[in-house]
């Protein structure tokens, strides 16, 4: 998401001052180019308008201006006003509510509102609560048993009474059940319909009476574009929507709904949907994702994310087996597994400062496609091999090869890229991207010269 305005606006802004100075008609062409940018993206006009209108008005100002690097002051007054736009940080506020606090999702049919009240689950979970889930999609029958199969997944009771019984009456009763299951937090599932059809609507609105929902929580597809607007305005008007959460950014999204649906409505974006896996969802910083946008980096979140993958004993243990050289193949799997398993490609080098200027020059499935290769090519090799890969003879390589569907050449070069990582593996101390085992792959090193382990 966002890939296609980042690009815009960081070659827009890049190209301020490049004089030394900068005057009034440099940032008038600036704003033309940050206007179509954000139009581009599928940004509504009127915030658009907005938008420039409030960063032209501080970046023509003498303290800009006259200043000592005013191309920079600029780009600082741009991130202050998307950070403005966005709003503040995404949370829940259960202020006011008794436990179990009721969450209530709504929005679009095949917006994502079953599979993000599972992510929302496994979510809250992570913060010590105990959630519950009920399946109130009475109109697709499918929708019920999507959600039962989730909770069987992620192990969260749910309650459901098939599609028979009204919604309203669901929810009633799934609210008992959750209280009896002493659940603290109810995640409501609804039925996907049109924000102009006035009898579904109505129906939301009966369910909102019903059991008094301390959360509303619109789910919009990042890539619905300028309707984004109407959408998010027809739900808010009719049961009031707390919040926003934005699914399938990971797609082709132009991010335009993201800014539109959180400037027209004053509505906070508060998750992310950022794959489809159960784990793929995020809170919304607005901070970082600016950073993004601009260029900046987001190492908040790849911390983050790496936090959630490795215990410290784990990273304890691999840092001495690193110091000791022992680092196997069987380890180099293990890192660049976990790896993936933080996103895609793409999505790391996003949030790492200073390197998504070399997203252009990368196919992500091209990336994705050579991971894989290295996995299958190591899958493909016996414990022992694995432990020594020093023992790899040629008839050895000319097995795995075949195993894994590789040339022996791409083993060799497998063998070559691990050495190469061992060496810097020793040299990784705590702190910063080095206390992240195998981050190294994706920050330089490989044979391709390209930042990336291949």
């Amino acid at each position: 998401m966002f890939e296609s305005l980042s690009q815009r606006l960081q070659n827009t802004l890049e190209g301020l001052g490049r004089s030394g100075k900068l005057t009034e008609d440099d940032v008038n062409k600036a704003m033309r180019e940050v206007r179509l940018a954000l139009l581009e993206a599928d940004v509504a006009l009127p915030v658009v308008k907005d938008f420039v209108g409030r960063v032209k008005e501080r970046a023509v100002g003498k303290e800009i201006l006259k200043s000592l690097d005013p191309s920079q002051q600029v780009v600082k007054v741009v991130h202050e006003e998307l950070n403005e736009t966005l709003g503040e940080p995404g949370r829940l506020d259960f202020s006011g509510s008794q436990p179990p606090h009721i969450i209530m999702l709504v929005g679009l049919q095949g917006s994502g509102k079953t599979t993000t009240a599972a992510k929302l689950a496994v979510a809250l979970r992570k913060e010590g609560r105990k959630p519950f889930l009920i399946a109130a999609d009475t109109y697709r029958p499918a929708a019920v048993d999507q959600l039962v199969t989730l909770s069987k997944q992620i192990d969260v009771p749910i309650h459901q009474e098939g599609t028979d019984n009204r919604p309203e009456n669901i929810a009633q009763n799934g609210v008992k059940a959750a209280k009896e299951a002493d659940a603290n937090v109810i995640i409501l599932d609804t039925a996907g319909r049109l924000q102009i059809d006035d009898d579904l609507m109505g129906e939301l609105e009966r369910i909102r009476d019903r059991v008094n929902p301390v959360e509303v929580l619109l789910v919009a597809d990042a890539m619905t574009g300028q309707e984004a607007v109407n959408i998010a305005t027809g739900f808010d008007e009719r049961v009031g929507v707390t919040g926003l959460v934005l699914t399938k950014i990971d797609g082709d999204a132009r991010g335009g709904a993201a800014i539109s649906m959180r400037a027209v409505t004053g509505v906070p974006i508060k998750y992310l949907g950022t794959s489809e896996k159960v784990d793929g969802f995020e809170v919304f910083h607005p901070d970082r994702l600016v950073d993004r946008i601009l260029g900046m980096g987001d190492v908040m979140t790849l911390i983050e994310k790496a936090e959630e993958l490795y215990e410290q004993d784990e990273a304890d243990e691999l840092a001495e087996r690193m110091m000791r050289d022992e680092f196997t193949l069987q380890d180099y799997l293990d890192q660049l597994q976990k790896i993936r398993q933080m996103g895609s490609v793409t999505s790391l080098m996003g949030m790492i400062p200073g390197m998504s200027k070399m997203m252009n020059q990368i196919d992500p499935q091209d990336a994705e496609d050579r991971l894989k290769t290295v996995e299958s090519i190591i899958q493909s090799m016996t414990p022992y091999e694995r432990a020594k890969p020093k023992r790899l003879n040629a008839s050895r390589k000319k097995r795995i090869a075949k195993g894994s569907g590789t040339r022996v050449r791409d083993v060799n070069d497998l063998i070559k890229q691990y050495r190469a990582m061992r060496k810097m593996m020793k040299k990784m101390r705590k702190g910063g991207f080095q206390n992240i085992p195998g981050l190294g792959d994706l920050m330089g090193g490989g044979r391709g010269g390209n930042g990336l382990p291949f």
